[in-house]
């Protein structure tokens, strides 16, 4: 039995760094596909010659692979015309032996005029910036995470123990402290003077201060924690300036931000944000709310083969969108405030474990995400005690439903 052929005209896009190879399917009535294949290079009046290629023949059914960043060229200049769907590269995987880049390209386009390829989830243009504003903030923030480490790592190597009687070795008056230690290091400190300037009361005494800051900096070791410090505070303009850019970005769906941001846990209107950068507003790109959670890959994984099932881990989808669940759900579970949710998790943790039941909250979050915004309505958690009872289809007559009764150990009076 033949394939149907879902897509008479369409083409496969081989993408590369510097060149894109693209081969038009071509199949007539008769069933047999004739191959049009030309090269181009990734430059922007290229790209254009190619969308105008692609329009002459006429073919507007594009399939390419995500080969890492060199595909998002193609994608901003072939979307105003084309319906492009986006493979993952394991899908369309050529045979082994026969893999050419003229071939990967005419074997994605034979995978696809037959609609064997699922396209990628690929939100519109602003959703996409907002999302790689966002991920670039995960990123300066990580990194001044290690600026800190390294600092701290410099305090230990010279015995200054400050991190041991206050609470934030960046706070205001630890900061005034090292930088006089760094200043003046063979001057005692004057702690009165820095007490006096903290905004709240510090818990250490002079006592126990003095002998923190009791210690033997080398200039060397000296002169590395001015430039961690100034890298750090480079770093924080740079994220403040970010937030800004962010938050401008944003203003367009503010209506959608503040329907999240009634689902516990999202209060914070840049976390309701970045959750729209990743999932989008609009909820009809995934058919089901289960679609939208395997897409997140915080559901089990299906592998069954031969009636057995093997490991059902979940996958390593959503690398950006799991994790800030998982951290929205741990702080949830661990408040009272919202009982629907950590009930939950106390249930599933002592039959499946801490991890295990994170991700079951993870799940739930995304779930009622999902729904707010399809239905463009705020969180409700009454909705938890509520049962739906649907109308059954299927009919039985009294006698069978005795038999059924007794079958499983009632007693029919």
């Amino acid at each position: 039995m033949a394939l149907k052929i879902v897509y008479p005209i369409c083409c496969g896009i081989g993408v590369h760094k510097s060149f894109v190879v693209a081969v038009i399917a071509h199949t007539n009535d008769e069933g047999i596909t004739e191959y049009i294949r030309r090269r181009f290079s990734t430059f922007t009046n290229n790209l254009k010659e190619f969308a105008q290629w692609l329009e002459y023949h006429p073919c507007f059914d594009v399939c390419m692979e995500s080969t890492g960043k060199y595909w998002i060229p193609v994608y901003n200049i072939l979307e105003a015309s084309c319906n492009i769907c986006l493979a993952h590269p394991k899908y369309v995987k050529a045979i082994r032996g026969k893999k050419t880049d003229k071939k990967d390209a005419q074997w994605i386009a034979d995978l696809y005029k037959h609609a064997l390829v699922s396209g990628s989830f690929i939100p519109p243009l602003k959703i996409r910036q907002l999302r790689d504003l966002f991920r670039y903030q995960m990123k300066l923030t990580q990194l001044q995470t290690s600026e800190k480490n390294r600092y701290q790592n410099v305090l230990t190597w010279s015995n200054l123990q400050i991190a041991s009687v206050v609470s934030d070795v960046f706070g205001k008056s630890a900061q005034s402290m090292i930088t006089s230690i760094l200043a003046n290091p063979e001057e005692p400190l004057v702690f009165e003077t820095f007490l006096s300037r903290a905004g709240r009361p510090m818990k250490a005494s002079i006592e126990e201060l003095t002998l923190a800051t009791d210690c033997d900096i080398t200039t060397e070791q000296a002169n590395k924690l001015r430039v961690i410090k100034a890298h750090f505070d480079a770093l924080t303009f740079c994220k403040n300036s970010l937030e800004q850019l962010i938050q401008e970005l944003g203003q367009e769906y503010e209506a959608q931000q503040k329907l999240v941001q009634t689902v516990p846990g999202f209060k914070n209107p840049m976390t309701a944000l970045r959750i729209l950068s990743e999932i989008g507003v609009d909820m009809n790109q995934f058919p089901t709310v289960g679609k939208l959670c395997s897409w997140a890959g915080v559901v089990p994984a299906n592998n069954e083969s031969a009636g057995k099932k093997f490991s059902t881990r979940i996958s390593k989808g959503g690398q950006y969108l799991k994790p800030l669940l998982a951290q929205v759900a741990n702080a949830i579970v661990r408040s009272e405030k919202n009982p629907e949710i950590r009930n939950k998790y106390l249930q599933l943790k002592k039959r499946r474990g801490h991890k295990k039941a994170i991700m079951a909250i993870c799940h739930r979050l995304l779930v009622a995400i999902y729904h707010v915004l399809k239905k463009n309505k705020a969180y409700n958690p009454e909705l938890y005690n509520q049962v739906e009872y649907v109308t059954p289809n299927k009919t039985i007559t009294l006698q069978e439903a005795a038999r059924y009764a007794q079958s499983h150990g009632f007693k029919i009076v």
